[in-house]
C-alpha cells in the first residue's frame, strides 16, 4: 500500500512524468552500485573502493598502447582437442564467435609512448583465460621474438590457471613459457608482468611470477589455490585481504600497485629506465 502511495507522490513531484533510474552495476569488491556510464568512463574502475574490473584484450590495447601501433602475432592459431574432451571443440567454436578471439591471449608488438615492446594480453572472456596449448605457444613465440629483436616484454595476465580440457598438454605450457622467459632473461631482456583480476593457478605458478618487475592493479585477486582449499588444508582462518594485490605487495610478491589511469605512463617510464631508449617521458 505504502509503495503505491509513494509512487503517486513521486509521479506528481516529477510533473506527471515517471522517473527513470540510470542503469547501474554492482562492484564485485565493495558491493556498491555504480552508474554504468560512470563505470565505463573510468575504464571499469570502482569510484568507491578503487577495484579494477575486467577488460577485454582489445579494450586493454586501446587504453594502454599508442593508437594504431599494435601488430598482432599468430592471429589465426587455434587449439585442437588433444584428449578428446567432451564438447570442447564445440565450446571453442562458440567462444570464437562470441568473443572475436581465437584463444585466450592476444600477442604482438606495440608502442608505449613511442617505445616498442612485445606485449601479451590475456582475455578472461575466453574460458576464463585458461592456459592451453595455444596460449602457451603464443607466449613462448612472443618471448622468442623479443629475444631475437632485443625488445622488452609486457604481459597482462588474467587467468583461472591451466586448461583442464587439454589435460597434461596444458600443464606442459608452464614449463614451456617459463623456459622462454629464462632465455629472454639470459639475453638481458626486460620483462614486466602486469597482474589483473584474477591471476591464479598455473599462470601464477609460471610466467606471471617471473617478471623482472611485477605490477598489479588495485584490489585484484592473485593466488594459486583458492581460499577454501588453503583454509581446509591449514585448518585455520586466513586474513580477509588474503590474496588481494595489497596483501601480496606487503609479502613481497608484488613490486608495485598501479592504477589503470597511470599504467601507460608507468610502463613507458620503466621501459625507458631499463633499456637503451633515451626518449623523454
Amino acid at each position: 500500500m505504502f509503495d503505491d502511495f509513494f509512487k503517486v507522490v513521486k509521479y506528481r513531484f516529477n510533473g506527471g512524468e515517471e522517473e527513470e533510474s540510470a542503469p547501474s552495476i554492482k562492484c564485485p569488491r565493495c558491493q556498491s552500485n555504480i552508474p554504468v556510464e560512470r563505470y565505463e568512463e573510468l575504464h571499469r574502475v570502482c569510484p568507491n573502493c578503487n577495484y579494477h574490473g575486467r577488460l577485454s584484450a582489445r579494450e586493454r590495447i586501446a587504453i594502454t598502447f599508442d593508437k594504431g601501433s599494435f601488430e598482432e602475432f599468430d592471429k589465426d592459431m587455434i587449439s585442437c582437442d588433444p584428449i578428446n574432451f567432451p564438447d570442447y571443440t564445440e565450446k571453442q567454436a562458440e567462444l570464437r564467435e562470441t568473443t572475436g578471439l581465437n584463444d585466450a591471449i592476444v600477442t604482438g608488438t606495440a608502442l608505449i609512448k613511442g617505445r616498442r615492446a612485445v606485449v601479451g594480453i590475456m582475455d578472461s572472456r575466453y574460458m576464463m583465460a585458461s592456459m592451453g596449448s595455444v596460449v602457451g605457444e603464443k607466449i613462448a613465440r612472443a618471448f622468442e621474438y623479443a629475444t631475437e629483436n632485443n625488445l622488452p616484454v609486457v604481459m597482462f595476465t588474467a587467468s583461472g590457471g591451466a586448461r583442464m580440457q587439454e589435460g597434461i598438454v596444458s600443464l606442459m605450457q608452464m614449463a614451456k613459457t617459463s623456459g622462454a622467459v629464462k632465455l629472454h632473461s639470459d639475453s638481458g631482456g626486460l620483462y614486466i608482468t602486469v597482474l589483473t583480476d584474477p591471476t591464479t593457478g598455473g599462470v601464477t605458478a609460471s610466467f606471471a611470477s617471473l617478471g623482472d618487475i611485477i605490477i598489479a592493479e588495485p584490489k585484484i585477486l592473485i593466488g594459486f589455490a583458492g581460499r577454501r582449499v588453503i583454509e581446509s588444508t591449514m585448518k585455520q582462518r586466513l586474513p580477509e585481504d588474503f590474496q588481494l594485490a595489497e596483501f601480496m605487495q606487503q609479502k613481497g610478491f608484488v613490486d608495485m600497485i598501479v592504477d589503470r589511469k597511470k599504467m601507460r605512463s608507468t610502463l613507458s617510464k620503466l621501459i625507458a629506465m631499463h633499456t637503451n631508449d633515451r626518449k623523454e617521458v
